[in-house]
């Protein structure tokens, strides 16, 4: 209240809905002096032209992971088979890795998560509905995000390894498994469930009926081949 700058951060703006986009466009073009709008977005082909024509914008990129590593090695001690997959996870966000080395029980959700990932994979539709439903009535939306981010990075080390890249991986710490269900799954079908995940987490952010998109991604999830 005392300051005389004020500063207002909107955060994946990538979300807004176009009409208030658009209200917001006489405010961006001409701010009072004492206020700073700053605006996020994942990618500023998704925002509308009229709002990045009134920005200026600021292109980040993601922290390679040999940058990352060495980061976490040389600057919080990290041990170095930790720091690798510290930095394969991380999706190059050094802070999250730095987060989850300073949170143990961190790794251990992680773990836990996978494991639920892997029995689902083999249950029948009444397990993965019966999870879906436990997954709605929590209202926890960041722990349900970030289910879906870990969903999908151990989806795409699957394609990988199904694509002979099996060093590009995220889930170093997992390989074995990675490559056993590398084995035992269609290709084609972890490439769409894939797709399917990332659209259900766009669709989760905006009004829809959560149970609904979870029961659809739970059932839709591909199964061992047979034999």
């Amino acid at each position: 209240m005392e300051g005389r700058i004020k500063f207002f951060l909107i955060q994946d703006f990538e979300r807004a809905h176009p009409s208030f986009a658009n209200k917001l466009l006489k405010t961006l073009e001409e701010p009072p002096k004492h206020v700073i709008l700053c605006l996020t977005a994942s990618d500023r082909n998704s925002l509308l032209p009229t709002v990045v024509s009134r920005c200026q914008v600021f292109d980040l990129r993601p922290i390679d992971t040999d940058s990352m590593a060495w980061a976490l090695i040389n600057k919080w001690s990290v041990d170095e088979s930790e720091a690798v997959l510290l930095a394969r996870l991380s999706n190059g966000r050094l802070g999250w890795a730095v987060d989850l080395h300073e949170d143990p029980e961190g790794m251990v959700q992680r773990t836990g998560a996978l494991q639920t990932l892997w029995r689902l994979v083999e249950s029948n539709r009444i397990d993965r509905l019966a999870f879906a439903a436990s997954l709605a009535s929590n209202r926890n939306n960041q722990a349900l995000f970030g289910m879906l981010e870990l969903w999908s990075t151990w989806w795409r080390d699957i394609m990988l390894a199904q694509s002979g890249a099996l060093d590009s991986c995220s889930n170093v710490d997992q390989l074995d498994e990675i490559q056993r269900q590398a084995r035992v799954l269609a290709p084609p079908d972890v490439r769409r469930y894939l797709e399917m995940l990332n659209r259900t987490a766009g669709y989760l952010h905006h009004t829809v009926n959560t149970r609904l998109a979870l029961d659809v991604l739970l059932l839709e999830m591909p199964q061992p081949l047979a034999g």
